[in-house]
């Protein structure tokens, strides 16, 4: 069989139409027996035969080849993992951009006394900016969904969002943490500051432009029975906690004599700033 493109298909079913609907265009109807003709209805047929041309080369054209039914689940993860290969790739682009500006910068230093001093003024400011890996006492808190037998088959009165970690329970493990005191603070291993946003999308945590699922665990360095003491005063926190025992998510808190913290990597976070002196 011949293929046809879905233009030509169009403009063929169009002239049919027209040379069907142009008087003395199609055959004379004949009369029938008794004097009767083809009934009026038979001169609408060559419209639905171009409303019909009209949908099935839109539906060709809209397909480009391919089933519009076919389940296009596979063809979203191959773009995910493609769009964190690429991430991964540019993070560690920028990586090796950032080391060539620090060599090139102590080179420039080594010779040019104005930039010596501004370097020794960064340097004295990179902890403060969390731009330093860290390490001390603290305490850990991981957050999880419900198992799946709980969620095939929920509790009664329950719903599916009530077996899940949400935005607002991370958010608030966080802000409970700021609040005790937390000299730094990671979550999945990934150093955050007071400006960092917390989302969800669905049930996967997105934070710098990466998706975590959980369970999610937030890591904070601090006086651990002070930011313990702040976990518990938190109402949001104690709701969820509420939630875990009535429901079966996850919720624990782990003592840590000494954890080690990355330095923040996400310079571009903060676009402008003003220094306030007192």
């Amino acid at each position: 069989m011949g293929d046809t493109s879905g233009t030509s298909s169009w403009r063929a079913a169009a002239r049919r139409a027209a040379r069907a609907l142009r008087p003395g265009g199609g055959s004379s109807p004949r009369p029938l027996p008794g004097g009767w003709r083809r009934p009026g209805w038979s001169a609408g047929v060559p419209l639905i035969a171009l409303a019909a041309g009209l949908l099935f080369t839109a539906s060709a054209t809209t397909a480009e080849g391919t089933a519009l039914r076919e389940d296009r689940r596979p063809r979203l993860a191959q773009l995910i993992n493609e769009r964190k290969v690429r991430l991964a790739g540019a993070e560690a682009r920028a990586a090796a951009l950032r080391g060539e500006v620090a060599a090139q910068t102590e080179k420039l230093a080594g010779t040019d006394v104005p930039v010596r001093q501004e370097r020794a003024r960064a340097k004295r400011l990179e902890a403060d900016a969390a731009f330093t890996p860290v390490h001390g006492p603290g305490l850990t808190v991981q957050l999880d969904d419900a198992p799946h037998s709980t969620q095939d088959a929920p509790p009664r009165g329950a719903t599916n969002d009530d077996l899940v970690v949400h935005q607002q329970d991370v958010q608030a493990v966080v802000n409970a943490l700021w609040a005790g005191g937390a000299e730094a603070m990671a979550i999945m291993g990934v150093r955050v500051i007071s400006t960092s946003a917390v989302r969800c999308a669905g049930s996967v945590l997105v934070l710098h432009g990466r998706i975590y699922s959980p369970p999610f665990t937030i890591t904070a360095i601090g006086a651990p029975e002070r930011l313990r003491g702040a976990l518990a005063d938190s109402g949001e926190v104690d709701r969820f906690r509420t939630d875990a025992q009535e429901y079966g998510l996850g919720y624990e808190e782990r003592r840590l004599d000494d954890v080690r913290l990355p330095a923040f990597e996400q310079a571009d976070v903060i676009q402008a700033a003003k220094v306030s002196v007192e």
